[in-house]
């Protein structure tokens, strides 16, 4: 399993109010959502109205799709121009199976 995980630091130069920010949030939310399938959420800079921070994490079985599709998130929210990235962190992480657990294994229980 691959996870895909990462936050974005957004500053919106347009806003002027939270309704303002509340309104381009949503549209970078759902749109990314939409069009990628991926957890996303804003996370954190809740009061300011000129800055946000955006978080979102996708799983796949495939490390280079995973990139590829982080790699595009990134250039589509900033093709948005809806708001500018200031920076962003992203970590790729590959989980291989629990040790010490027999997934094959069937388990009987002759002994009862």
């Amino acid at each position: 399993m691959v996870i895909g995980y990462g936050i974005i630091n957004l500053r919106l130069s347009e806003s002027g109010s939270l309704k303002d920010k509340r309104s381009v949030m949503n549209k970078i939310l759902k749109r990314t959502q939409n069009e990628f399938n991926v957890s996303i959420a804003q996370i954190g800079k809740l009061d300011s109205y000129k800055y946000a921070e955006i978080g979102f994490a996708c799983v796949g079985n495939d490390s280079r799709y995973i990139n590829g599709k982080v790699d595009h998130l990134l250039k589509f929210i900033d093709n948005m121009r809806a708001a500018e990235i200031l920076n962003t962190k992203i970590e790729i992480m590959v989980v291989s199976s629990f040790p010490g657990t027999a997934v094959d294994s069937e388990i009987k229980y002759d002994d009862f």
